[in-house]
């Protein structure tokens, strides 16, 4: 950079603790010359594990969701604090942190805890521009009495903002919708490293025969994988009672439910009263593992009702796999073309996802085209759309980096 010019955007970003999906994707945006991240953290349970209630389990992620980035760990109770409602992370060491003279602009992650609000208030205090990244949909649930508060309320926290950074299209219409004109959102896709999933889940015919066998499944029949909590929102029964009646129309399959959560006694449970040999639990997998369970199966399922995004859709799309998906998972208008990379149904509805199944299933053909198509859709959506929705962000708001 020459002598003279501006250096690098130093952007801070807020989270509760490091998350695998958020870690790279800073390391990325990090390694580009006019930007430079940090990440700012309320608490490092996700490093030093700590019970996840949607898996009711402690999980530590086998990843490094530290490097490539600079970070802080921020407050006084980061070292014991979880993120476990509105009033669980507050950190007024926040309105040091932030400063004029260290970053030229506040990423802050939604407005779910307290100390989102004191970054927002400290950045405006202090003149950097604030820029809200969430994953709110206009197709979530809101309770009566929030919902008629809702619009007003948002509309007055986001006037606050110099940019809203949608994660997709479902998230930028919620944003209009709140009274967010045009010219702040900008599109900075909810993404995963699909570099790294789509390396990882290019393996050997060896591997991928190693890899079922340690989902139970020892012949060659298509397997249907579900790889998420054990939910209620989530509808894991349904695809179990999907697959039943696949299985009474006589289809070979195998159906592997990869997880744990607050439904599986439930879950083995009818599973065990079905009698069935093909359904099988082979418990949690960590991150480094994933790919190779994905790229060992045929066909992947998410039935949620209630799903700001579903970022494991995007993560068996970059191992090829087709998608079968509830419609109303917040990743389906950009990820999710029906009939072409998977097929959609109404959550809730056993038959229409029995009806999806069976038609994917029976025809190896099919698969392979839509897993082609999954690959195809994935590849233009991922970091480098990131970094240029950043970039965009940034520009229309008027943000230049520190002086050089």
């Amino acid at each position: 950079m020459s002598a003279g010019s501006r250096g690098p955007t130093r952007i801070a970003v807020l989270n509760t603790h490091p998350i695998q999906y958020f870690a790279p994707l800073y390391a990325y945006l990090n390694r580009a010359e006019d930007l430079d991240v940090t990440a700012l953290y309320l608490s490092d349970f996700s490093l030093r594990g700590a019970r996840d209630p949607g898996f009711g389990q402690t999980v530590t992620w086998d990843i490094d969701l530290l490097e490539g980035y600079t970070s802080r760990f921020v407050g006084s109770r980061w070292r014991t604090a979880e993120p476990s409602g509105f009033s669980s992370m507050v950190a007024p060491e926040l309105w040091r942190e932030i400063s004029r003279d260290r970053y030229d602009a506040v990423w802050v992650h939604g407005h779910g805890y307290a100390a989102c609000l004191v970054a927002v208030a400290v950045a405006r205090a202090k003149g950097i521009p604030v820029f809200m990244r969430g994953e709110t949909h206009l197709g979530l649930p809101i309770a009566g009495a929030k919902a008629g508060l809702r619009r007003p309320l948002m509309q007055t926290l986001y006037a606050q903002c110099a940019g809203l950074l949608a994660i997709g299209s479902a998230n930028a219409d919620y944003y209009r919708a709140m009274g967010v004109p045009d010219r702040k959102i900008s599109i900075v896709p909810y993404s995963v490293d699909n570099e790294r999933f789509a390396a990882a889940s290019r393996i050997t015919a060896e591997e991928r025969s190693e890899m079922r066998a340690r989902l139970g499944v020892h012949d060659e029949a298509p397997v249907i994988l579900y790889a998420s909590k054990f939910q209620r929102r989530k509808h894991p029964d349904d695809l179990l009672a999907a697959f039943l009646k696949l299985r009474a129309q006589g289809i070979d399959a195998h159906l592997v439910m990869v997880g744990s959560g607050e439904m599986e006694a439930e879950l083995h449970a009818t599973a065990a009263k079905a009698g069935d040999a093909n359904i099988h639990f082979p418990g949690f997998f960590n991150q480094s593992d994933l790919p190779r369970v994905f790229a060992a199966c045929e066909l992947f399922v998410l039935p949620s009702s209630i799903e700001p995004w579903g970022l494991i859709v995007n993560e068996v799309m970059c191992a090829g796999l087709p998608v079968v998906v509830a419609r109303e998972v917040g990743c389906v208008p950009d990820l999710v073309h029906d009939g072409v990379n998977g097929a959609l149904f109404p959550a809730g509805d056993v038959d229409a996802l029995a009806a999806a199944l069976a038609t994917i299933a029976a025809d190896a053909g099919l698969r392979a085209r839509m897993g082609a198509a999954s690959r195809e859709r994935i590849a233009h959506w991922g970091f480098a759309e990131c970094l240029a929705g950043v970039r965009e962000a940034l520009r229309k708001a008027g943000v230049t980096g520190a002086a050089a």
